[in-house]
């Protein structure tokens, strides 16, 4: 970070150049920032007037904000809420959610993706029932399964005050920008100059209200693009602004390819009845359902679709129907194969009835596939 100009007064210009940061220590202490305090008074006073509204500020319930979180993680705030009611009338208690079976979770949270947050959310739960209630500190917070240092903090300044920074992709933006912070925000330097930064910026008596104001004013305010600069409260000590370099920060380091994978899925009609296979463990969609499926990356004409399971041919319903991962691109190929015989399939598969299939949790891409379904 070089050459950042500040004038939080009006009075006094403060000039800091040529700052060394350390990967393993920092050469000053960012709590010698005098303007600090300008920043976070009128961050907190911009979230009194436009902080969102959401169900889950109106408690100090840890089980309610952890849910909240971990729902939040990889979704956005509308889609995440009807989520959080539905759970929150389901499962009202830690308790209730700890009794439920793993397919009943997954099902509940169809539709959401990342299906590792459901399996962890439902072990967290019975963690948490073990203990005889939810943890108070920010290492036990931690000790869940499925919780690390963003939603720790949150989960422990909103619920029990504790007086820890959140960092998260608002966080990272609001700071990179208005500090003219260019230290790639995905390395491990960056992650501690941010973490350092957001821990100072934080004051000990407002904790809950300083994270929310952080990561709303990110959302509202210092968006990702388009941000309004025009009518920002803090305009006029914003580094980025001065230097036009709004759009460029924060500041990424180039992410793997993305590759693109092709699959190839038989949906079996025989008798009123479908077959289905639970997806094992170390793969994506861990122990969630999925019809007949063909070699993983082969074209359909490859596969001898229908020929395989010897039973004549199958009908193509849809062809190529994307659906994007965090580093994959799936291209899905989907057949029916109407039968009054039952092929003979391996044992991992069962048989339900088409009526009940909605019972199971299905990954959104399957979802997408059985919609498309003639009927």
């Amino acid at each position: 970070m070089k050459n950042l100009s500040y004038q939080p007064s009006g009075q006094h210009l403060i000039r800091i150049s040529n700052l060394d940061f350390s990967l393993f220590t920092f050469s000053f202490s960012l709590k010698s920032f005098t303007f600090a305090p300008m920043f976070t008074t009128t961050l907190l006073d911009w979230f009194a007037l436009n902080g969102r509204d959401l169900p889950w500020r109106h408690t100090q319930d840890a089980y309610a904000i952890w849910l909240s979180e971990i729902i939040l993680q990889q979704t956005r705030i509308q889609q995440g809420m009807d989520y959080w009611l539905r759970f929150m009338q389901r499962w009202p208690k830690v308790e209730d959610l700890a009794k439920a079976t793993e397919d009943e979770v997954l099902r509940m949270w169809q539709g959401l993706g990342y299906y590792s947050r459901a399996r962890n959310l439902h072990t967290a739960a019975r963690q948490i029932v073990e203990q005889g209630g939810f943890p108070t500190t920010l290492e036990g917070i931690k000790q869940l399964k499925g919780v690390g240092d963003y939603t720790a903090a949150a989960i422990g300044s909103i619920a029990f005050g504790l007086p820890a920074a959140v960092v998260d992709g608002n966080v990272y933006r609001v700071l990179a920008r208005h500090y003219g912070i260019d230290t790639p925000i995905n390395t491990t330097r960056g992650k501690h100059l941010f973490t350092e930064l957001a821990q100072s910026l934080l004051p000990a008596d407002r904790p809950a209200e300083f994270n929310q104001a952080m990561m709303d004013f990110g959302a509202i305010q210092c968006t990702p693009s388009s941000p309004k600069c025009v009518v920002c409260p803090l305009q006029e000590t914003c580094e980025a602004l001065r230097m036009g370099r709004v759009e460029e920060l924060p500041i990424k380091e180039k992410k793997l390819k993305i590759q693109t994978v092709h699959l190839t899925y038989i949906y079996i009609r025989c008798k009123g009845k479908t077959a289905i296979r639970k997806r094992p463990a170390g793969g994506i969609w861990q122990g969630l359902w999925e019809p007949y499926n063909g070699e993983l990356g082969m074209r359909n004409e490859e596969l001898g679709i229908g020929k395989e399971l010897g039973i004549g041919d199958c009908t193509l319903v849809c062809k190529d129907v994307k659906h994007v991962l965090t580093h994959r691109i799936l291209l899905a190929d989907f057949y029916l194969l109407e039968t009054d015989v039952f092929p003979t399939l391996p044992n991992e598969f069962i048989w339900v009835n088409e009526n009940n299939l909605e019972q199971y949790a299905v990954p959104r891409l399957i979802e997408i596939l059985l919609g498309k379904l003639p009927r």
